[in-house]
């Protein structure tokens, strides 16, 4: 709750996560040497939101390409132990930058061969320390409040487009979260957006944050004093539009088009973002309460001994995931039928709410919720608590593709999901987010 004020309790802290030694990056299989160098620092920061009386709620935002669910348990398990937030109170949300580190058990399958011994043991040192980075910089924030008011607002942002479909659906909106101390100076702001952070594409090995990061880094220098912390919408089907356009010949001509066309969205970003803070916004008067529920995700009909064995013999990406499941069988282990899929809402009493959709979600998604849920009280995230693989809709399962099931390959499930994970993952929002929130009761 807050007072009668509308003053609320809210910390926020952020740490460097940036590796001070070479490490394989995540993101593309193709890639397959340590890192090359940095292009800029990345982050982890937090937001703690109410007082202890409260149970506040703690989001933390981090600049990796995934993280894997059991991660995020422990490291959420960690925080419950130290502080007494609940799981429903603590969410995850990265970036997906494809130029950051590796880490274990973060789409396994990815490079499509086993991970040199020497990388691996790199990658589970930084997985290690990346933890203790995650839990610290949650406490930081829980530590630091201070009394605060929220607002929030949506904006728009337009590179983002649909890769899968010419002029195909996406999600432009920029829902826009602001924190102010109580003399209205601003604090910190953490802006979602739906569009995966590919910008730099495959060919550089450094570490940077691509556009998202870029985004931070703008706003922050905009506004001095300033943390900024982004997320990631329902935009598994769309890339920047710059990753559409053609490139300049020569490695280094391309790596530094594609870098300006990086730091050229997140000032767009960042643009956007001025512009709302500065706009009409709606106050937030309540700390938020969470809801979080698994719901079992169905795959579809599991190979046969003999088809594994047959793709074994085709070699590639597609021989190597056979392999790894053949092996499963050959040890007397279960193949994975199925997958445990979180799901999370947070709810600023009946002004708004938030909803956490885990690992790569394609666009139509966040469009349902919002035809079906008040669009101007609706704030739909992917890209948070766990990275399985792509959260495919009916429509993109029934065309099939890379997100329609061929990315499984790299993510390590078994085969593409059975017909239906769409409705079962829309009424795990709805049960989670009240009925005061449908359209119906606009």
């Amino acid at each position: 709750m807050a007072d009668n004020s509308g003053i609320i309790q809210v910390g926020v802290a952020e740490v460097d996560i940036t590796p001070d030694y070479p490490i394989r990056l995540s993101g593309y299989g193709s890639r397959r040497e340590e890192s090359d160098g940095i292009i800029q620092p990345i982050w982890a920061k937090a937001l703690a939101i109410g007082s202890d009386a409260d149970e506040p709620v703690v989001l933390v935002t981090v600049e990796n390409c995934g993280l894997p669910d059991e991660l995020t348990e422990e490291v959420s398990r960690r925080i419950r132990e130290t502080t007494g937030v609940s799981r429903a109170h603590f969410a995850a949300c990265f970036t997906h930058t494809h130029s950051a580190p590796c880490l274990t058990n973060a789409a396994p399958f990815l490079f499509s061969s086993d991970i040199p011994p020497d990388h691996q043991e790199t990658i589970d040192r930084y997985t290690r320390q990346f933890k203790d980075w995650m839990e610290e910089v949650a406490l930081a924030a829980l530590r630091n409040r201070k009394p605060a008011r929220l607002t929030w607002s949506i904006g728009e942002l337009g590179f983002a487009k649909n890769r899968r479909t010419e002029g195909g659906p996406v999600d432009h909106s920029l829902p826009c979260l602001q924190v102010r101390d109580v003399d209205g100076n601003l604090r910190a702001v953490w802006a979602s957006y739906a569009c995966h952070c590919t910008t730099l594409g495959g060919t550089d090995n450094h570490i940077c944050g691509d556009w998202a990061g870029f985004a931070q880094e703008e706003i922050q220098n905009a506004l001095p004093g300033v943390k900024a912390l982004i997320s990631i919408g329902c935009g598994a089907d769309a890339n920047p539009e710059s990753r559409m356009m053609p490139m300049p010949e020569g490695k280094e001509e391309v790596f530094s088009t594609r870098l300006a066309y990086a730091k050229a969205h997140g000032a767009a970003l960042s643009q956007e973002v001025q512009r709302l803070i500065n706009g009409d916004t709606k106050p937030l008067s309540s700390v938020p309460t969470g809801a979080f529920e698994r719901v079992n995700l169905p795959f579809d009909t599991l190979p046969t001994l003999e088809e594994w064995e047959a793709r074994v013999a085709e070699g590639g990406s597609v021989g190597y995931h056979a392999q790894k499941h053949l092996e499963r069988l050959q040890k007397g282990q279960p193949i994975q039928a199925e997958l445990s899929y979180p799901v999370q809402a947070w709810r600023f009493g009946n002004e708004l709410a938030i909803v956490f959709l885990a690992s790569e979600v394609v666009v139509d998604y966040s469009l349902r919720l919002k035809r079906e849920l008040d669009s101007e009280r609706l704030w739909v995230g992917a890209y948070s608590n766990a990275f399985p693989c792509y959260i495919p809709s009916e429509r993109v399962l029934a065309e099939g593709g890379y997100e329609g099931g061929g990315a499984m390959l790299y993510f390590g499930p078994p085969t593409a999901f059975a017909p239906g994970v769409e409705q079962l993952v829309i009424d795990t929002v709805h049960r989670l987010v009240p009925d005061e929130f449908s359209a119906e009761s606009e």
